[in-house]
Formats: C-alpha cells, structure tokens, sequence
C-alpha cells in the first residue's frame, strides 16, 4: 500500500502533452501555475497546490507564466479519491517537505530506502486526505454542482432556466462558479458530458450506432455535434478514441494524443 514508484521533478516548462500513467500521480507545483486537462474536464492550480490524478486517466498540463514541480507516481494508495483532486498544502507546507524528501530518497542508494519511500509514500497520502477534509466550495456552488452531476444525461436539461431559478443573480453565479471551480457553469456541464462520454466509450469498441447511443446518454441528442465536440477535446474522433485507448491500454503503453483545441463556447454568457 502507498507504494511509491516514481519521483520526478520538473525544471521550469510550459507544457507537458497529453499522456496516462498505470498507477496514480500527485503533482506538487513548487513554482508558478497551470492547468491540467483532463477527459473533459480542466482543473486550474497554483504554487502549494497538488493535483491527485487516477490511473490510465489522460491529462495534458500547460501554463501562460511557467510552472515547476515535483510529482510522485503511488501503487494502491490509502486514500478514497476517484476523480480529478486539487489539494492546497498548508501554510507550513509539510506536504512540501514529504514530497522533496521522497524525491531525495528515491534518488538515493540509501541501504532503508524502500522502507523509507514507503513511510513517506504512507505520509504523503495522510496529509492529502487531512487537507481535502479542510476544503469546501460555497453552498450554492455545491448545489449547482450536485444538480449538474444528477442531470448531464438528459438532454432537455435547461442549465440557464436552472440557475436563474436560484435566488442570486445570474452573473453572480457564473463568477462564482467560476472562481471557485475554474469552469463555467456551461463548461463544466460539458466537460462533464464529455469525460463520461469517454469512459462509456473505453468498454467496448464502439460501431457508429453505439457512439450514438453514448452520445445520448451523456446528455448529446445530436450524434454528429457530440463527435465534433469530442475530436475538439480529445483531438481524435470517439470511434478512434475508444480503439487507441484500448489498444494501448492492453499493452501497458502511454497513451499520446493530439493537443485539444479550445472547447467551443456553449452560450454567449460563457464568453
């Protein structure tokens, strides 16, 4: 458990193209700030920040100013996340601390170093379920959440006619949401679409019926617009997408895609 099975770190860069790993990835910004791109979704951080990503998930990361970091690759970590986590370090930055001495000791010919890794492996994933407890989004951006969560697969879903019904102004909402998600409402509920649409797609090699029927259920009543949305988040069609995926999955290999292009704009208020 909290098997530690990599430690890297990464001079000041820009960019990193889209890949997976086999076994989760933390990711400690030590300098600057970005943003990962996931299946679907974009998750935005800054210095003192780590980013939990999920095995065989692809994820780009890119940055306008620069970035450095320090990220640790874990087998079977103590720990209850399942998706995407941005995790603030605290003011005394101990998370900090575990991740340079985990960097060190893997680096080292140390006689205890799997004993070690092991203990800092261990410690590393404490501290990040301790912080994630401590962060929380404002109540009515919970809500908005939740309701997009619960309703993504349909698609008469009326995001608009949803928030204006909430007792806040509209504006207010989006800024929020936005400040505190870093998403659009309309964003996030395509995003959401989309990152679901590719799991759906990773159970089988999909015929164009049964791209179809996954574009329905993530909440797409048009077939053609779902694609077109798909190759502009992942860069290569679903049907290619679920065939690479696998292939690539079945022998072990990282995954490379084509850079996304920038997600098309879904109402004029997300501009």
């Amino acid at each position: 458990m909290n098997d530690i099975v990599y430690v890297g770190e990464h001079a000041l860069m820009w960019n990193v193209e889209q890949h997976i790993h086999e076994s989760w990835e933390l990711v400690y910004c030590t300098q600057g700030s970005g943003s990962f791109r996931f299946s679907g979704q974009e998750l935005a951080y800054q210095e003192g920040e780590v980013v939990v990503i999920p095995p065989m998930l692809p994820h780009s990361n890119a940055s306008d100013v620069g970035f450095r970091n320090i990220h640790v690759n874990l087998r079977e970590p103590l720990f209850s996340f399942r998706e995407p986590t941005l995790i603030r370090d605290d003011d005394n930055r101990f998370l900090l601390d575990a991740f340079r001495a985990a960097l060190a000791h893997y680096g080292s010919s140390h006689p205890e170093r799997t004993a070690l890794l092991s203990a800092y492996g261990s410690l590393i994933c404490a501290c990040l379920v301790a912080y994630q407890t401590t962060r929380r989004h404002t109540a009515v951006v919970d809500t908005i959440e939740r309701e997009i969560n619960q309703r993504y697969g349909d698609s008469v879903f009326e995001l608009d006619t949803y928030l204006k019904s909430l007792p806040f102004s509209y504006e207010y909402l989006r800024k929020l949401f936005q400040k505190e998600i870093g998403l659009t409402p309309h964003q996030y509920l395509q995003r959401k679409r989309l990152q679901i649409a590719s799991e759906l797609l990773l159970s089988a090699i999909p015929s164009d019926g049964s791209v179809a029927d996954v574009a329905r259920a993530c909440g797409f009543h048009d077939p053609l617009y779902f694609s077109r949305m798909f190759k502009k988040c992942f860069g290569i069609s679903p049907s290619r997408y679920a065939s690479s995926m696998e292939s690539k999955a079945l022998r072990g290999e990282e995954l490379r895609l084509s850079a996304p292009e920038a997600e098309e704009q879904v109402t004029p208020a997300d501009a």
